[in-house]
């Protein structure tokens, strides 16, 4: 069997880029080193004059989660795929022989920022790259929420009143390992669907409602460039229009318009909004019993043109990253969704600048 050479694994890299890698994109369109100082911040890690192994780049640390992001990777397969890709090493600027992170590592590092709560700190440097790459938000913004899945807990009736009251079941306070699986801040909610056509052609009057566990995503995006600007995780029942008063609403658009569903229409939230300074362009409600008056049908349907491009950021985090909760507690939940963020804003500017440089 051939031993393989130098000039082979640059051969096979190049063959790589020909075939249009992703990762390598992302090495040439994004600055790195710019989450540094945020990085070192958040890890705080000592001088090393106590000795012991010295710890792996930060940089290097952040972009094995962008790797892990992208492919919805768990930490031993990231471990593994990282010794296996050539790919995966050219983006992290490891060679060969090089020590990889173990998967212990990775979760240490993910650990650490998370605790730091530093994944805000995160999305905001690269939320200024953006904006200093003339990506402002601009032409308003359309807000929005989506559910996300979390692996499904088996309480008890009485388990499940404490964890909704703020409470630790008793049974669970003396047992820490118990504790440390047991997610106290996901919860159950109702996901209404469209009811499917019959076998026999006749549609259901009423939708479907599809119990659903786990945590929600609630953004901001502007919609010139349809960036998400303003982010917030709770648990799934969390309601959805409450939240467009707790930061939601981005006061840099160079525009005062703002889109939602129906969910976020409330006088509370029209009030907010008004004082503030925002144009509301959220949809009306069907009045009770009556049905909907046309002007508001027109106007709903014009207003859906713009709000349903905030679909396509959650199909999109979905479809290609695969947006999943693995963790335990709204902390990490946070942490990941975070990471989600960042990294489709990453991928939507490298698809901007690419039309930029075609066009």
């Amino acid at each position: 069997m051939k031993q393989t050479g130098f000039f082979d694994v640059e051969e096979r890299l190049a063959r790589l880029s020909g075939l249009g890698d992703q990762l390598e994109a992302f090495s040439r369109t994004v600055d790195f080193e710019v989450f540094r100082p945020d990085l070192e911040q958040a890890l705080a890690y000592s001088d090393g004059r106590k000795g012991g192994r010295p710890p792996f780049d930060p940089v290097l640390m952040f972009k094995i989660l962008v790797i892990q992001t992208l492919n919805n990777l768990s930490d031993e397969r990231t471990e593994y795929l990282i010794n296996d890709r050539l790919s995966f090493m050219r983006f992290l600027g490891l060679g060969l022989s090089e020590r990889v992170p173990d998967a212990k590592t990775v979760w240490l590092f993910r650990e650490r920022l998370t605790q730091a709560g530093a994944i805000e700190r995160l999305f905001e440097r690269f939320d200024a790259t953006l904006r200093n790459a003339g990506y402002l938000p601009m032409s308003g913004q359309i807000l929005d929420a989506t559910l996300v899945a979390a692996p499904k807990q088996r309480n008890t009736n009485a388990e499940k009143a404490d964890l909704r009251a703020g409470r630790i079941p008793e049974d669970w306070q003396d047992k820490r390992a118990k504790l440390s699986h047991k997610d106290r801040h996901a919860r159950w909610t109702l996901k209404f669907t469209k009811a499917k056509r019959q076998d026999d052609g006749t549609i259901p009057t009423t939708d479907l409602a599809i119990p659903f566990f786990g945590y929600k995503s609630h953004i901001s995006i502007d919609r010139k460039f349809r960036f998400i600007r303003k982010w917030k995780t709770t648990d799934a029942a969390a309601s959805d229009g409450a939240r467009l008063r707790e930061g939601l609403l981005d006061k840099t658009n160079t525009a005062s318009s703002v889109w939602a569903d129906t969910a976020y229409r409330s006088k509370a939230n029209e009030d907010f909004m008004e004082k503030q300074g925002f144009v509301s362009k959220v949809h009306r409600k069907k009045p009770h019993l009556k049905p909907m008056p046309r002007h508001i049908q027109r106007s709903n349907a014009g207003k859906s043109v713009i709000r349903s491009r905030v679909e396509h950021v959650f199909a999109d985090q979905k479809s290609q990253t695969g947006l999943f909760i693995r963790t335990v507690g709204i902390t990490r939940a946070t942490m990941r969704i975070g990471l989600a963020n960042i990294v489709y804003n990453m991928r939507r500017f490298l698809f901007l600048e690419r039309i930029s440089a075609s066009a």
